[in-house]
């Protein structure tokens, strides 16, 4: 059966490259006869991965150790729900998920209203786009990093799921990430096809979906990796700029920063070329995140090793970067395509692309310092947190300064409000003297909180002076976002340096106070099950003598793992909320009890769900294609 598998992918490979090469001779000859059948072809590619991915899925529901793959992250006690997120566990089974939603992707926009009233000679260079790119997946998929490779001999067991992947957290992480990358690849072969045949109609329009689904898809697993590292690293952070986190976070910031840019080119037709560059970046950076967990090239948790896979990737982005690159310098740059005045809310905009464009650099360059910095050194050695949070936190916080002034510029330029939207000014600099007044450091943090109080007071402010605005969808998708921005920016700045941490051997019936609370150790719970043997403290918590409830930390022994791995727990406060782990216990004896004081650490996930949702609110129906009047 696998080796059929094997043959099935073999044939949608061979499908996608005929699909390539004859969308290539059409254009070249310009008959423009074969786009039915270019349609037809990657139908039957897509059914195909379809197929092939159904046959994965039973063999890891059925415990089928003949199959590698199966064996590598499954085992017999596995329960059914990590047992069917085990597809996308390794890389094997994440390219195949990848390839996968990169099909449905492509079979949507075929039915799409965009695609509809594409011209012809649009279509026909936008398959003969996207389907090299997915030919070069199912390359992989039947080369390097086959799904499908069987033991000769195969185990009686799974060596199982590794056991920082069994939380609902890390089940949602990757196939968000996933989801938004694959969807990425539509916008992308859509600028590239439209600036080849001159297509009239603004492909970011027909794109706008596309990138918003894609933006909030990618931007919700990023916060969930956050989410997990939190609940399941046991370490108190969410985000220690890891290699493979930055692997994601850095095409975030060119997605980000194209889906501002591309108000500009729908309201004013300006900046065409930069529109299609940030398109095809941002797929391009996708893969790049791919080649930074699964080359090997860096050191990370989370990162998979080598697997054959990192020469094609690096191949694969070098070539699109070429072809993007000739692609947008080709494009005509039209009238109104000089940058504007920062003096205006399209400078503004600029602006903060800039920013966003630079954090990129910063993160992509800190990330591959270990590589580079081979070229003069013997011994390498990464950067660290403090080289990240020195320079990228305080351009974090001039973007939210940004998204207070500049609902207050007028597109074309000017104050449309100059005495009101001075009071979001006078916000930052009340919190800013009060923080020094007060004595509370580090003084970034305070400029911070500074700036997300004036974010939220400017838009207080524009709902008041535009009720009616304020109730539509792009207002509160926009605007609401930014609010939900500067909670996420406050979260930040108050969690992280003003975390308190306390470690401390105990027994049954010791306790400890710390940080106004009380902490006693009141027993220890022992649970066998199949897969894992659990040991939990017992920790009741009380402040001023009224009780508040009870931190129940774990180590767990994991079935064919002999590491034990931690499990926090936490008691939820939007204040100050209190975070628990253990790393060893000898009889009853926890050695020692890690606590933590995490203020407004809750306001960090608040904020993100907030702004991975609220820009779905700008999703265009048919009859709203034209009115994107209060962008």
């Amino acid at each position: 059966m696998y080796l059929f598998a094997h043959g099935v992918m073999l044939f949608a490979l061979l499908l996608s490259i005929l699909g390539a090469g004859l969308a290539c001779i059409e254009a070249w000859t310009e008959r423009g006869k074969a786009l039915p059948w270019l349609e037809r072809l990657n139908m039957s590619s897509v059914i195909l991965v379809t197929f092939a991915s159904a046959i994965l899925l039973r063999a890891l529901v059925s415990r089928d150790f003949t199959l590698s793959y199966v064996t590598q992250y499954t085992d017999s006690t596995l329960p059914l729900f990590y047992t069917v997120t085990a597809f996308w566990a390794g890389q094997a089974g994440s390219l195949l998920f990848w390839a996968l939603v990169m099909g449905a992707a492509s079979i949507l926009f075929l039915f799409s209203n965009t695609y509809q009233k594409l011209n012809p000679k649009t279509k026909l260079y936008f398959w003969m786009f996207f389907l090299p790119v997915q030919a070069f997946f199912l390359l992989l998929l039947t080369g390097p990093s086959s799904p499908f490779v069987t033991l000769v001999t195969p185990p009686v067991d799974g060596q199982g799921l590794n056991p920082l992947l069994r939380n609902f957290g890390m089940v949602l992480h990757p196939p968000l990430l996933f989801i938004g990358y694959a969807g990425f690849t539509i916008p992308a072969c859509l600028a590239l096809a439209s600036t080849m045949t001159g297509e009239r109609r603004l492909w970011v329009e027909g794109a706008h979906n596309w990138n918003i689904a894609s933006w909030s898809l990618l931007t919700s697993g990023i916060l969930l990796g956050g989410w997990w590292a939190y609940m399941e690293l046991g370490w108190g952070g969410y985000w220690a700029w890891d290699p493979v986190e930055n692997a994601s976070l850095i095409p975030w910031f060119s997605a980000t920063a194209f889906l501002h840019t591309s108000i500009i080119e729908r309201r004013f037709g300006a900046l065409p070329r930069t529109n299609v560059f940030l398109a095809c970046l941002t797929l391009l950076l996708c893969i790049f995140a791919t080649y930074l967990v699964r080359s090997g090239v860096v050191e990370s948790l989370h990162a998979f090793g080598e697997g054959g896979v990192a020469l094609p990737l690096i191949l694969a982005i070098s070539l699109g970067m070429v072809v993007s690159v000739a692609v947008a310098l080709a494009r005509p740059v039209g009238e109104g395509s000089s940058l504007p005045n920062l003096d205006s809310k399209q400078g503004m905009v600029v602006l903060l692309v800039w920013l966003l464009m630079l954090l990129g650099v910063i993160v992509l360059m800190g990330t591959l310092w270990p590589v580079l910095s081979q070229l003069w050194e013997t011994n390498p050695v990464g950067v660290n947190q403090g080289f990240y949070n020195t320079i990228c936190l305080p351009l974090f916080t001039a973007m939210a300064m940004l998204l207070a002034l500049a609902p207050w510029l007028g597109w074309k330029g000017g104050f449309w409000k100059p005495k009101v939207a001075m009071i979001p000014v006078a916000a930052w600099i009340c919190v800013f003297v009060i923080g020094l007044w007060l004595g509370v450091r580090p003084l970034l943090a305070v400029t911070a909180v500074g700036a997300a109080v004036a974010v939220t007071v400017s838009v207080v402010l524009l709902a008041v002076l535009q009720p009616k605005a304020s109730r539509s969808r792009a207002f509160l998708s926009s605007h609401g976002s930014h609010v939900l921005f500067a909670v996420l920016v406050l979260g930040v700045a108050v969690s992280g340096p003003f975390q308190k941490t306390h470690e401390v051997p105990l027994s049954p019936g010791e306790n400890f106070s710390f940080g106004g609370y009380l902490f006693e150790y009141t027993k220890l719970r022992t649970e066998k099950k199949p897969e894992l043997a659990i040991e939990e403290a017992v920790i009741t918590v009380s402040k001023d003598g009224k009780r508040l409830g009870e931190l129940t930390p774990q180590r767990r022994l994991y079935r064919n793992y002999d590491h034990p791995n931690s499990e926090v727990s936490t008691l939820f406060s939007l204040g100050d909320e209190l975070y628990a782990t253990i790393h060893d216990i000898e009889g009853e004896r926890v050695q020692p009890l890690k606590v933590s004081i995490n203020p407004m650490v809750n306001w960090v996930w608040i904020g993100s769900l907030g702004i991975t949702l609220l820009p779905l609110l700008a999703w265009r129906t048919r009859r709203a294609q034209g009115d994107h009047s209060d962008e």
